[in-house]
Protein backbone atom coordinates (compact mmCIF):
# COMPACT_ATOMS: atom_id res chain seq x y z
CA UNK A 1 0.00 0.00 0.00
CA UNK A 2 1.52 3.49 -0.97
CA UNK A 3 2.39 6.00 2.02
CA UNK A 4 0.05 8.96 3.11
CA UNK A 5 0.90 11.88 4.26
CA UNK A 6 1.17 13.74 7.17
CA UNK A 7 0.19 17.68 7.62
CA UNK A 8 1.30 19.48 10.79
CA UNK A 9 -1.39 21.84 10.81
CA UNK A 10 -1.54 25.10 13.22
CA UNK A 11 -4.92 25.30 14.85
CA UNK A 12 -4.77 29.12 15.49
CA UNK A 13 -4.97 30.79 19.41
CA UNK A 14 -8.50 29.56 20.18
CA UNK A 15 -10.88 31.77 18.04
CA UNK A 16 -11.52 28.79 15.31
CA UNK A 17 -12.54 31.82 12.97
CA UNK A 18 -8.67 32.21 12.84
CA UNK A 19 -8.05 29.07 11.48
CA UNK A 20 -6.35 29.33 7.60
CA UNK A 21 -8.18 28.52 4.85
CA UNK A 22 -5.75 25.96 3.35
CA UNK A 23 -6.14 24.49 7.10
CA UNK A 24 -10.18 23.95 6.89
CA UNK A 25 -9.74 22.40 3.19
CA UNK A 26 -7.02 19.53 4.34
CA UNK A 27 -8.92 18.86 7.66
CA UNK A 28 -12.18 18.41 5.35
CA UNK A 29 -10.16 15.71 3.08
CA UNK A 30 -8.61 14.22 6.12
CA UNK A 31 -8.82 10.40 7.01
CA UNK A 32 -7.28 10.85 10.50
CA UNK A 33 -7.11 13.65 12.68
CA UNK A 34 -4.50 13.62 15.95
CA UNK A 35 -5.76 16.70 17.98
CA UNK A 36 -4.22 18.54 21.05
CA UNK A 37 -6.42 19.21 23.58
CA UNK A 38 -7.02 23.00 23.45
CA UNK A 39 -8.16 22.80 19.93
CA UNK A 40 -11.77 23.87 19.59
CA UNK A 41 -14.24 21.40 18.69
CA UNK A 42 -15.55 23.85 15.88
CA UNK A 43 -12.49 22.52 13.78
CA UNK A 44 -12.81 19.04 14.60
CA UNK A 45 -16.27 19.22 12.64
CA UNK A 46 -14.84 20.60 9.55
CA UNK A 47 -13.33 16.62 9.23
CA UNK A 48 -16.98 14.85 9.87
CA UNK A 49 -15.55 11.60 8.16
CA UNK A 50 -12.11 11.60 10.03
CA UNK A 51 -11.09 9.24 12.85
CA UNK A 52 -10.65 11.60 15.45
CA UNK A 53 -7.84 10.69 17.97
CA UNK A 54 -7.21 12.80 20.80
CA UNK A 55 -3.01 13.25 21.81
CA UNK A 56 -4.19 12.74 25.62
CA UNK A 57 -4.02 9.40 26.83
CA UNK A 58 -7.49 7.68 28.58
CA UNK A 59 -6.52 9.34 31.53
CA UNK A 60 -6.36 12.72 30.33
CA UNK A 61 -2.36 13.03 30.36
CA UNK A 62 -0.62 14.01 27.36
CA UNK A 63 0.59 11.13 25.53
CA UNK A 64 4.76 10.79 25.12
CA UNK A 65 5.75 12.93 21.82
CA UNK A 66 7.40 9.41 21.00
CA UNK A 67 4.17 7.32 21.05
CA UNK A 68 2.01 10.82 18.81
CA UNK A 69 5.17 10.18 16.47
CA UNK A 70 4.30 6.93 15.83
CA UNK A 71 0.99 7.44 15.29
CA UNK A 72 1.47 9.53 12.62
CA UNK A 73 3.47 7.51 10.71
CA UNK A 74 1.04 4.12 11.35
CA UNK A 75 -1.53 5.48 9.81
CA UNK A 76 0.25 7.62 7.11
CA UNK A 77 1.49 4.02 5.89
CA UNK A 78 -1.71 2.77 5.63
CA UNK A 79 -1.90 5.30 3.21
CA UNK A 80 -4.16 8.10 4.93
CA UNK A 81 -4.44 11.64 4.76
CA UNK A 82 -3.37 12.23 8.58
CA UNK A 83 -3.62 15.89 9.75
CA UNK A 84 -1.61 16.77 12.86
CA UNK A 85 -3.93 19.32 14.32
CA UNK A 86 -1.92 21.80 16.99
CA UNK A 87 -2.84 24.77 18.68
CA UNK A 88 -1.14 27.80 17.62
CA UNK A 89 1.74 27.55 14.98
CA UNK A 90 3.55 23.93 14.69
CA UNK A 91 6.71 25.40 14.91
CA UNK A 92 6.56 28.15 18.18
CA UNK A 93 6.78 26.00 21.02
CA UNK A 94 4.17 23.73 19.72
CA UNK A 95 7.21 20.71 19.09
CA UNK A 96 5.95 20.64 14.88
CA UNK A 97 9.67 20.41 14.01
CA UNK A 98 10.50 17.29 16.01
CA UNK A 99 7.53 15.47 14.54
CA UNK A 100 8.32 16.46 11.33
CA UNK A 101 12.13 15.13 12.06
CA UNK A 102 10.48 11.71 12.51
CA UNK A 103 8.26 11.82 9.96
CA UNK A 104 11.05 12.28 7.22
CA UNK A 105 13.05 10.02 9.17
CA UNK A 106 10.46 6.91 8.46
CA UNK A 107 10.45 8.25 4.74
CA UNK A 108 6.69 9.58 5.47
CA UNK A 109 5.88 12.94 3.39
CA UNK A 110 4.48 15.50 5.39
CA UNK A 111 3.52 19.44 4.84
CA UNK A 112 3.33 22.40 6.96
CA UNK A 113 0.75 24.53 7.37
CA UNK A 114 1.74 27.94 9.72
CA UNK A 115 -1.32 28.85 12.09
CA UNK A 116 -1.84 31.88 13.79
CA UNK A 117 0.13 31.97 17.22
CA UNK A 118 -1.27 33.27 20.45
CA UNK A 119 1.82 35.20 20.98
CA UNK A 120 0.83 37.70 18.44
CA UNK A 121 -3.20 36.78 18.46
CA UNK A 122 -3.82 36.85 22.13
CA UNK A 123 -2.22 39.90 22.71
CA UNK A 124 -3.59 41.23 19.85
CA UNK A 125 -7.33 40.61 21.02
CA UNK A 126 -6.26 41.71 24.69
CA UNK A 127 -6.10 45.09 22.90
CA UNK A 128 -2.29 45.11 23.70
CA UNK A 129 -0.22 45.47 20.33
CA UNK A 130 3.36 43.35 20.39
CA UNK A 131 4.71 46.42 18.48
CA UNK A 132 4.37 50.20 18.21
CA UNK A 133 6.26 53.15 16.65
CA UNK A 134 5.97 55.11 20.08
CA UNK A 135 6.46 52.26 22.38
CA UNK A 136 8.37 48.58 21.31
CA UNK A 137 9.95 48.70 17.98
CA UNK A 138 10.82 44.68 18.80
CA UNK A 139 8.84 41.41 20.28
CA UNK A 140 10.54 39.04 22.25
CA UNK A 141 8.69 35.54 22.29
CA UNK A 142 10.05 33.19 24.96
CA UNK A 143 8.50 29.63 26.74
CA UNK A 144 7.96 29.82 30.12
CA UNK A 145 9.26 26.86 31.40
CA UNK A 146 12.21 24.88 29.96
CA UNK A 147 12.57 21.61 28.59
CA UNK A 148 13.74 18.57 31.27
CA UNK A 149 17.18 18.78 32.04
CA UNK A 150 18.05 22.22 30.64
CA UNK A 151 20.30 24.23 32.67
CA UNK A 152 18.83 27.98 33.59
CA UNK A 153 21.06 29.23 30.94
CA UNK A 154 19.16 28.20 28.33
CA UNK A 155 17.04 31.37 29.00
CA UNK A 156 19.90 34.14 29.15
CA UNK A 157 17.79 36.45 31.18
CA UNK A 158 19.54 39.36 31.21
CA UNK A 159 19.71 39.89 27.50
CA UNK A 160 15.72 39.54 27.46
CA UNK A 161 15.02 41.26 30.24
CA UNK A 162 15.96 44.85 28.19
CA UNK A 163 13.93 43.48 25.41
CA UNK A 164 11.02 46.10 24.22
CA UNK A 165 8.16 43.20 24.32
CA UNK A 166 7.99 40.02 25.92
CA UNK A 167 5.92 37.42 25.30
CA UNK A 168 5.64 34.16 27.60
CA UNK A 169 4.08 31.28 26.51
CA UNK A 170 2.88 28.17 28.96
CA UNK A 171 4.20 30.46 32.04
CA UNK A 172 1.66 30.48 34.86
CA UNK A 173 2.81 27.94 36.85
CA UNK A 174 5.74 29.20 37.31
CA UNK A 175 4.83 32.70 36.61
CA UNK A 176 6.50 34.11 40.22
CA UNK A 177 9.86 32.71 39.11
CA UNK A 178 9.98 34.10 35.72
CA UNK A 179 8.99 37.70 37.67
CA UNK A 180 11.58 37.31 39.43
CA UNK A 181 14.37 36.45 36.69
CA UNK A 182 12.92 39.60 34.87
CA UNK A 183 13.45 41.55 37.78
CA UNK A 184 16.79 39.79 38.79
CA UNK A 185 18.29 41.01 35.34
CA UNK A 186 17.66 44.41 35.38
CA UNK A 187 13.94 44.74 34.38
CA UNK A 188 11.98 47.30 36.34
CA UNK A 189 9.40 46.24 38.85
CA UNK A 190 6.98 49.13 37.85
CA UNK A 191 6.80 47.60 33.98
CA UNK A 192 3.08 47.08 32.83
CA UNK A 193 2.28 43.70 32.74
CA UNK A 194 -0.48 41.37 31.65
CA UNK A 195 -2.04 38.11 32.12
CA UNK A 196 -4.49 36.78 29.06
CA UNK A 197 -6.23 33.32 29.69
CA UNK A 198 -7.87 31.62 27.29
CA UNK A 199 -7.01 34.61 24.33
CA UNK A 200 -9.36 35.20 21.48
CA UNK A 201 -11.80 32.78 23.04
CA UNK A 202 -15.49 34.43 24.57
CA UNK A 203 -13.78 33.18 27.86
CA UNK A 204 -11.06 35.42 27.58
CA UNK A 205 -10.01 36.89 31.03
CA UNK A 206 -7.36 39.50 31.40
CA UNK A 207 -5.44 40.69 34.34
CA UNK A 208 -3.31 44.02 34.42
CA UNK A 209 -0.90 45.01 36.75
CA UNK A 210 2.70 46.05 37.20
CA UNK A 211 5.19 43.60 36.98
CA UNK A 212 6.56 42.97 40.30
CA UNK A 213 2.63 42.62 41.28
CA UNK A 214 1.45 40.37 38.29
CA UNK A 215 1.91 36.75 40.56
CA UNK A 216 -0.41 38.07 42.89
CA UNK A 217 -2.87 39.60 40.68
CA UNK A 218 -3.05 36.51 38.52
CA UNK A 219 -2.92 34.20 42.00
CA UNK A 220 -5.99 36.73 43.04
CA UNK A 221 -8.41 36.49 40.19
CA UNK A 222 -7.87 32.41 39.91
CA UNK A 223 -6.57 32.91 36.20
CA UNK A 224 -5.02 29.36 35.17
CA UNK A 225 -3.32 28.00 32.34
CA UNK A 226 -3.59 28.51 29.25
CA UNK A 227 -2.74 32.11 29.41
CA UNK A 228 -0.31 34.23 28.17
CA UNK A 229 1.71 36.67 29.16
CA UNK A 230 2.57 40.17 28.17
CA UNK A 231 5.22 42.52 29.65
CA UNK A 232 5.94 46.14 28.68
CA UNK A 233 4.97 49.42 27.81
CA UNK A 234 2.25 48.06 25.17
CA UNK A 235 0.43 46.82 27.83
CA UNK A 236 -0.62 50.84 28.49
CA UNK A 237 -2.17 50.75 25.20
CA UNK A 238 -4.74 48.33 26.23
CA UNK A 239 -7.05 50.98 27.90
CA UNK A 240 -7.61 52.22 23.87
CA UNK A 241 -7.36 49.43 22.21
CA UNK A 242 -9.02 46.72 24.18
CA UNK A 243 -12.19 46.01 21.68
CA UNK A 244 -12.99 42.36 21.98
CA UNK A 245 -14.80 42.59 25.51
CA UNK A 246 -16.49 45.40 24.47
CA UNK A 247 -18.40 43.30 21.94
CA UNK A 248 -21.85 43.45 23.00
CA UNK A 249 -22.22 39.45 23.95
CA UNK A 250 -18.79 38.84 24.85
CA UNK A 251 -18.56 36.10 27.25
CA UNK A 252 -22.52 35.23 26.61
CA UNK A 253 -23.13 31.83 26.64
CA UNK A 254 -25.83 31.23 23.75
CA UNK A 255 -26.87 27.39 23.12
CA UNK A 256 -28.48 26.74 19.40
CA UNK A 257 -30.58 24.44 19.16
CA UNK A 258 -32.05 24.65 15.36
CA UNK A 259 -30.80 21.52 13.05
CA UNK A 260 -27.00 21.67 12.27
CA UNK A 261 -27.95 22.65 8.55
CA UNK A 262 -29.29 25.97 9.21
CA UNK A 263 -27.64 26.47 12.02
CA UNK A 264 -24.18 27.93 10.92
CA UNK A 265 -25.07 31.61 9.81
CA UNK A 266 -27.33 32.05 13.02
CA UNK A 267 -24.03 30.62 15.45
CA UNK A 268 -21.85 32.79 12.85
CA UNK A 269 -23.26 36.08 14.05
CA UNK A 270 -23.63 35.01 17.41
CA UNK A 271 -19.89 34.89 17.40
CA UNK A 272 -19.40 38.03 15.58
CA UNK A 273 -21.24 39.71 18.41
CA UNK A 274 -18.81 37.91 21.13
CA UNK A 275 -21.11 35.09 22.27
CA UNK A 276 -19.77 31.67 23.43
CA UNK A 277 -21.54 29.14 21.21
CA UNK A 278 -23.06 25.83 21.85
CA UNK A 279 -24.65 24.25 19.47
CA UNK A 280 -26.55 20.94 20.48
CA UNK A 281 -29.86 20.61 17.75
CA UNK A 282 -32.67 19.34 18.90
CA UNK A 283 -34.22 18.40 16.06
CA UNK A 284 -32.95 16.26 12.92
CA UNK A 285 -34.72 17.06 9.28
CA UNK A 286 -35.68 13.92 7.79
CA UNK A 287 -37.13 12.75 4.36
CA UNK A 288 -40.94 11.89 4.25
CA UNK A 289 -41.39 7.85 4.54
CA UNK A 290 -43.41 8.30 1.30
CA UNK A 291 -42.63 10.63 -1.54
CA UNK A 292 -46.13 9.79 -3.50
CA UNK A 293 -47.55 12.69 -2.90
CA UNK A 294 -44.77 15.54 -3.42
CA UNK A 295 -44.38 13.81 -7.02
CA UNK A 296 -47.63 14.02 -7.72
CA UNK A 297 -47.61 17.60 -7.19
CA UNK A 298 -45.01 18.03 -8.97
CA UNK A 299 -46.14 16.58 -12.21
CA UNK A 300 -49.02 18.84 -11.46
CA UNK A 301 -47.27 22.07 -11.43
CA UNK A 302 -48.60 23.55 -13.91
CA UNK A 303 -52.43 23.32 -12.23
CA UNK A 304 -51.07 25.37 -9.67
CA UNK A 305 -51.21 29.79 -8.96
CA UNK A 306 -49.55 30.00 -5.68
CA UNK A 307 -46.59 28.06 -4.74
CA UNK A 308 -45.91 29.06 -0.54
CA UNK A 309 -43.20 28.32 0.82
CA UNK A 310 -43.22 28.13 5.27
CA UNK A 311 -39.39 27.91 5.71
CA UNK A 312 -36.00 27.45 3.85
CA UNK A 313 -35.99 23.66 4.43
CA UNK A 314 -39.58 23.62 2.72
CA UNK A 315 -37.72 25.02 -0.53
CA UNK A 316 -34.82 23.02 -0.49
CA UNK A 317 -36.32 19.93 0.28
CA UNK A 318 -38.94 20.54 -2.29
CA UNK A 319 -36.62 21.78 -5.19
CA UNK A 320 -34.10 19.16 -4.63
CA UNK A 321 -37.31 16.73 -5.42
CA UNK A 322 -37.87 18.83 -8.56
CA UNK A 323 -34.26 18.30 -9.47
CA UNK A 324 -34.14 14.92 -8.84
CA UNK A 325 -36.97 14.30 -11.11
CA UNK A 326 -35.40 14.93 -14.07
CA UNK A 327 -36.74 19.14 -14.06
CA UNK A 328 -35.46 22.09 -13.11
CA UNK A 329 -36.92 25.91 -12.26
CA UNK A 330 -39.02 25.79 -15.64
CA UNK A 331 -41.72 23.56 -13.76
CA UNK A 332 -42.55 26.26 -12.07
CA UNK A 333 -42.87 29.25 -14.71
CA UNK A 334 -47.06 29.06 -14.58
CA UNK A 335 -46.64 29.57 -10.35
CA UNK A 336 -45.70 32.79 -8.45
CA UNK A 337 -43.78 32.33 -5.02
CA UNK A 338 -44.56 33.27 -1.54
CA UNK A 339 -42.18 32.98 1.44
CA UNK A 340 -43.17 33.50 4.74
CA UNK A 341 -39.88 35.93 5.34
CA UNK A 342 -36.48 36.42 4.23
CA UNK A 343 -34.73 33.93 5.25
CA UNK A 344 -37.49 31.52 3.16
CA UNK A 345 -36.72 34.30 0.44
CA UNK A 346 -33.25 33.97 0.24
CA UNK A 347 -33.83 30.24 0.46
CA UNK A 348 -35.60 30.74 -2.97
CA UNK A 349 -32.73 33.09 -4.29
CA UNK A 350 -30.21 30.23 -3.96
CA UNK A 351 -32.16 27.87 -6.42
CA UNK A 352 -32.16 31.17 -9.06
CA UNK A 353 -35.58 31.93 -8.01
CA UNK A 354 -37.19 35.05 -6.95
CA UNK A 355 -40.30 35.26 -4.25
CA UNK A 356 -43.25 37.08 -5.52
CA UNK A 357 -44.93 38.15 -2.09
CA UNK A 358 -43.19 38.24 1.21
CA UNK A 359 -45.74 39.72 3.67
CA UNK A 360 -44.45 42.44 6.29
CA UNK A 361 -45.23 40.07 9.49
CA UNK A 362 -43.31 36.94 8.95
CA UNK A 363 -46.31 34.42 10.19
CA UNK A 364 -48.81 32.13 8.69
CA UNK A 365 -51.51 34.63 9.50
CA UNK A 366 -50.12 37.31 7.31
CA UNK A 367 -49.27 35.03 4.60
CA UNK A 368 -52.54 34.09 4.53
CA UNK A 369 -53.85 37.27 4.61
CA UNK A 370 -51.61 39.06 1.74
CA UNK A 371 -52.39 35.82 -0.18
CA UNK A 372 -56.11 36.44 -0.15
CA UNK A 373 -56.35 39.63 -1.34
CA UNK A 374 -54.43 38.30 -4.71
CA UNK A 375 -57.56 35.18 -4.95
CA UNK A 376 -55.47 32.47 -5.26
CA UNK A 377 -57.73 29.62 -6.95
CA UNK A 378 -55.51 26.85 -6.34
CA UNK A 379 -52.32 26.53 -3.96
CA UNK A 380 -49.71 24.20 -2.64
CA UNK A 381 -47.98 24.09 0.16
CA UNK A 382 -44.30 21.89 0.08
CA UNK A 383 -44.14 21.86 4.27
CA UNK A 384 -42.96 19.90 7.05
CA UNK A 385 -44.97 16.70 8.07
CA UNK A 386 -46.00 18.35 11.68
CA UNK A 387 -46.94 21.99 11.24
CA UNK A 388 -49.52 24.44 12.56
CA UNK A 389 -53.19 24.29 10.11
CA UNK A 390 -53.98 28.15 10.12
CA UNK A 391 -52.62 28.93 6.63
CA UNK A 392 -54.28 26.26 4.70
CA UNK A 393 -57.71 26.52 6.75
CA UNK A 394 -57.46 30.42 6.11
CA UNK A 395 -56.73 29.76 2.60
CA UNK A 396 -59.44 27.45 2.42
CA UNK A 397 -61.93 29.48 3.52
CA UNK A 398 -61.06 32.34 1.24
CA UNK A 399 -62.17 30.09 -1.36
CA UNK A 400 -58.84 28.70 -2.79
CA UNK A 401 -58.08 25.01 -3.49
CA UNK A 402 -55.26 24.30 -1.18
CA UNK A 403 -53.05 20.77 -1.57
CA UNK A 404 -50.53 20.62 1.12
CA UNK A 405 -47.20 18.23 0.59
CA UNK A 406 -45.02 16.81 3.34
CA UNK A 407 -41.63 17.31 2.31
CA UNK A 408 -39.44 16.85 5.67
CA UNK A 409 -39.93 15.64 8.92
CA UNK A 410 -38.40 16.07 12.45
CA UNK A 411 -36.94 13.87 15.14
CA UNK A 412 -34.81 13.88 17.86
CA UNK A 413 -31.15 13.70 16.76
CA UNK A 414 -29.50 10.47 18.93
CA UNK A 415 -27.14 11.26 21.76
CA UNK A 416 -29.06 14.72 22.30
CA UNK A 417 -30.94 14.76 25.40
CA UNK A 418 -26.97 13.52 26.73
CA UNK A 419 -24.89 16.54 24.95
CA UNK A 420 -27.72 19.03 26.49
CA UNK A 421 -27.61 17.52 30.24
CA UNK A 422 -23.74 18.15 29.99
CA UNK A 423 -24.20 21.73 27.81
CA UNK A 424 -27.36 23.15 30.15
CA UNK A 425 -25.59 24.00 33.21
CA UNK A 426 -22.74 26.22 31.30
CA UNK A 427 -25.40 28.34 29.40
CA UNK A 428 -26.94 31.31 30.03
CA UNK A 429 -29.83 31.93 27.07
CA UNK A 430 -31.59 28.74 24.80
CA UNK A 431 -32.41 29.67 21.81
CA UNK A 432 -35.63 28.56 19.70
CA UNK A 433 -36.31 29.14 16.20
CA UNK A 434 -39.64 26.94 15.86
CA UNK A 435 -42.05 25.11 17.99
CA UNK A 436 -40.07 22.34 16.73
CA UNK A 437 -36.87 23.32 19.02
CA UNK A 438 -39.06 24.08 22.16
CA UNK A 439 -41.07 20.50 22.13
CA UNK A 440 -38.32 18.42 21.41
CA UNK A 441 -36.01 20.31 23.79
CA UNK A 442 -38.34 20.03 26.53
CA UNK A 443 -39.07 16.30 25.94
CA UNK A 444 -35.11 16.02 25.91
CA UNK A 445 -34.61 18.03 28.32
CA UNK A 446 -36.99 19.57 30.55
CA UNK A 447 -37.50 23.16 31.54
CA UNK A 448 -33.71 24.67 31.60
CA UNK A 449 -32.17 25.67 34.76
CA UNK A 450 -32.94 28.75 36.78
CA UNK A 451 -31.55 31.95 35.82
CA UNK A 452 -30.88 30.03 31.62
CA UNK A 453 -32.63 32.86 29.60
CA UNK A 454 -35.16 31.60 26.64
CA UNK A 455 -35.02 33.87 23.47
CA UNK A 456 -37.57 33.14 20.75
CA UNK A 457 -37.20 33.83 17.34
CA UNK A 458 -40.87 35.10 17.13
CA UNK A 459 -44.34 35.54 18.72
CA UNK A 460 -45.51 32.07 17.52
CA UNK A 461 -42.23 30.20 18.89
CA UNK A 462 -42.69 32.67 21.85
CA UNK A 463 -46.39 30.84 22.76
CA UNK A 464 -45.31 27.71 21.93
CA UNK A 465 -42.75 28.03 24.80
CA UNK A 466 -45.10 29.44 27.61
CA UNK A 467 -47.30 26.17 26.52
CA UNK A 468 -44.58 24.10 27.83
CA UNK A 469 -44.43 25.84 30.91
CA UNK A 470 -41.05 27.95 29.88
CA UNK A 471 -40.72 31.81 31.46
CA UNK A 472 -40.20 33.77 27.74
CA UNK A 473 -37.21 36.46 28.07
CA UNK A 474 -36.39 37.55 24.61
CA UNK A 475 -38.73 37.54 21.38
CA UNK A 476 -37.24 38.84 18.37
CA UNK A 477 -39.07 41.84 16.40
CA UNK A 478 -38.24 40.92 13.26
CA UNK A 479 -38.65 37.15 13.07
CA UNK A 480 -35.07 35.91 11.52
CA UNK A 481 -32.31 34.80 12.85
CA UNK A 482 -30.67 37.94 12.76
CA UNK A 483 -33.42 39.67 14.35
CA UNK A 484 -32.63 37.19 17.26
CA UNK A 485 -29.21 38.06 17.43
CA UNK A 486 -30.09 41.77 17.47
CA UNK A 487 -32.76 41.48 20.27
CA UNK A 488 -30.32 39.81 22.35
CA UNK A 489 -27.90 41.79 21.91
CA UNK A 490 -30.54 44.76 22.70
CA UNK A 491 -31.43 42.70 26.36
CA UNK A 492 -27.46 43.03 27.01
CA UNK A 493 -27.57 46.40 26.55
CA UNK A 494 -30.59 46.57 28.54
CA UNK A 495 -28.75 44.35 31.43
CA UNK A 496 -25.47 46.07 31.39
CA UNK A 497 -27.19 49.90 30.85
CA UNK A 498 -29.43 48.67 34.40
CA UNK A 499 -26.39 46.70 36.40
CA UNK A 500 -24.29 50.14 35.67
CA UNK A 501 -27.30 52.51 37.17
CA UNK A 502 -27.41 50.15 40.17
CA UNK A 503 -23.51 50.21 40.98
CA UNK A 504 -24.03 54.21 40.56
CA UNK A 505 -27.48 54.01 43.11
CA UNK A 506 -24.96 51.97 45.33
Amino acid sequence: MPDGIVYLVGGGPGDPGLLTLKGKRVLEQADVVVYDYLVDEQLLAFAPGAELIPARDLHGNRAEQQRINELLIEHARQGKRVVRLKGGDPYLFGRGGEEGQALHAAGIPFQVLPGVTSALAVPAYAGIPVTHRDHSSSVTILPGRLKPGKGEDAIDWHAFARADTLVFLMSVTNLAEVVGRLIEHGRAPSTPAAAVRWGTRPEQQVVTSCLADLPRAVSEAGLTAPAVIVVGEVVHLREQLSWFERLPLFGCRVLVTRPREQSEAFAASLREAGALVYEVPVIELLPPEDWTPVDAAIQGLPGYDWLVFTSANGVRRFLERVWASGLDARALASARLCAIGPETARALKAYGLRADLTPEEYVAEAVASALAARKPERVLIPRAKVARDVLPHMLRESGAQVDVVEVYRTECPPGAAERLAAVLPRVDVVTFTSSSTVANFVRLAGPPPPGVKVACIGPITAQSARDHGLRVDVVAEAYTTEGLTHALVADAATQSTSTSINAIRS
